[in-house]
């Protein structure tokens, strides 16, 4: 008992220490981390108020020149840094404009600079102007680099800029314009930061002499795949050569020509295309080549966003699987995106529009080769655009006995441009969602009639789809049972591997096709 006083004594003492200790070795930490700091400069990924994430959403293609540039020579990492904040820049200040939030602007413009974006910013506030912008490509000439590493004068020649300009919440103009700059940027505390930029006359754009667009599609007869055990995610860990072999040799002996696949946006990285996601896709269209059928690669499947700012990255998908993929034997063609009328309403037809248009123009650039077209969902939709494609497709599942009259109103109304109906099919569900109204039978009656029309007109086709479905993806048709039970069943072959009825209605003559 009277060694407890002594006890305590001693563990308040070792507690006294143990503090003490501590509270020195936190000063000495912080007191090391500012040494570092103010050593090494400004750590950008901690500064930067909106971190990496603008690399990651804006994307524009970037050509520099550099040939006959004044001062110091540049290095590659100089360049790159002076890239990376000259494209932020551009981006920060689209933000600003769209949704009036300076973020960023202090870390890439200079004082004055941002004085008078700031201003320009709150006027448009008070005015009630918002204006989406994107560039979609620059083309910097490097004319100086000061011998000290911290000013630096470019050219930038064509840039591509669309803006939508909104009043009081109204789109009221849309326009598509190039303009060319002359900037000077200067480097503060880490930043390139613009201090000047000013329109200058642009330069006469040279371009690449383009090869000839020939191709026919009056021969075309294919089929839109999915293979049997998983429909709309046939990529990624389910991806099956032989699977796909197999069914590849099966649309080949029903006589048909060619198939229509879609490539996932979200699921093929976006704007970072998964390399082994671009690979399955060489290997079925090397699959396809090999059992003599030619492939219409659908792009932008599952996408659904359409903002300016989103521009560069889905060019960037575009460019990165086109210029992969244009070379191969097997491609047909390019759809850009399936059924995007189905889009108008929550996200702005005008929007949509607009970026389909460009869209087009950009994949003819990567590939002048092979045709474009976009997947309409009815006839109807399918006069949109029409002009900027290089066949019209749209697709059809009302009564069989309608689509000679839809079909003729739109090749009137569209003239000499060729027509694809590029899906049609008929459910052979009968089950309680539908009061037991369908069979098989009833398929293959559609089926014939169909065929029958696009015999007499001769209607290139791809058809909906080869096989049944056990399990259809929420995401496609939502959860309504209703609607997602008919969906399983428009397969020429059921889940058992067995051919139905509407199978042997498919009409294949003629098996050949030409580009």
């Amino acid at each position: 008992m009277e060694n407890r006083p002594m006890v305590r004594k001693n563990l308040y003492r070792a507690l006294l220490l143990l503090s003490f200790l501590a509270i020195n070795a936190a000063i000495i930490y912080g007191l090391a981390a500012a040494w570092g700091f103010l050593n090494t400069g400004a750590d950008k990924s901690s500064i930067l108020h909106v971190g990496g994430m603008l690399e990651k959403a804006y994307q524009p293609s970037i050509t520099w020149t550099t040939e006959g540039q004044r001062g110091r020579k540049i290095s590659k990492q100089a360049l790159g840094e002076l890239e990376k904040d000259y494209l932020n820049a551009w981006y920060v200040k689209n933000i600003a404009l769209a949704n009036y939030d300076p973020l960023g602007i202090e870390d890439y413009y200079t004082e004055d600079a941002r004085k008078q974006l700031k201003m320009l910013v709150k006027n448009n506030q008070e005015n009630h102007i918002q204006i989406e912008a994107t560039t979609l490509s620059h083309h910097p000439r490097l004319e100086f680099y000061s011998l000290d590493g911290k000013l630096a004068v470019l050219t930038d020649n064509n840039v591509v800029q669309f803006e939508n300009i909104y009043v009081n919440g109204e789109l009221i103009h849309q326009e598509k314009t190039i303009y060319s700059y002359q900037v000077i940027l200067m480097l503060e505390d880490g930043f390139w930061r613009i201090r000047q930029i000013v329109k200058i006359p642009n330069q006469p754009e040279v371009k690449k002499p383009l090869q000839q667009l020939s191709f026919d599609v009056k021969n075309w007869k294919g089929i839109n795949y999915y293979p049997k055990d998983n429909p709309w995610d046939m990529f990624g860990d389910t991806f099956d050569e032989t699977v796909i072999h197999t069914d590849f040799a099966t649309i080949a002996e029903m006589g048909l020509n060619s198939i229509r696949v879609f490539v996932p946006y979200e699921k093929f990285g976006g704007a970072s295309v998964d390399e082994m996601y671009l690979q399955q896709l060489e290997t079925l269209l090397d699959i396809a080549q090999n059992n003599d059928l030619k492939v219409l690669v659908t792009l932008f499947d599952f996408y659904g966003n359409y903002d300016l700012l989103d521009w560069t990255l889905t060019q960037r998908h575009a460019q990165t699987i086109v210029s992969r993929l244009k070379n191969q034997e097997a491609l047909l063609g390019w759809d850009v995106k399936n059924e995007p009328d189905l889009d108008f309403e929550s996200r702005g037809k005008d929007r949509v529009l607009a970026w389909l248009a460009e869209m087009a123009k950009q994949i003819k650039e990567h590939d002048s080769v092979h045709p474009v077209t976009i997947g309409w969902s009815t006839p109807k939709a399918a006069l949109d655009l029409s002009n900027e494609v290089d066949f019209v497709s749209f697709h059809y599942y009302e009564d069989p006995e309608d689509l000679e009259k839809h079909y003729l109103a739109l090749k009137d109304a569209i003239g000499s441009k060729p027509l694809v109906l590029e899906e049609y099919g008929k459910s052979s569900y009968s089950g309680i969602w539908n009061l037991f109204s369908n069979s098989e039978d009833a398929q293959a009656n559609y089926h014939e009639k169909v065929q029958a029309i696009l015999t007499r007109e001769q209607l290139p086709y791809f058809l909906w789809t080869l096989h049944d479905f056990e399990l259809v993806p929420t995401p496609v048709v939502g959860r309504k049972p209703w609607r997602k039970a008919p969906q399983k069943y428009f397969g020429l072959i059921d889940t058992e591997g067995t051919q139905k009825p509407a199978y042997q209605k498919i009409n294949t003559k003629e098996k050949g096709i030409t580009n």
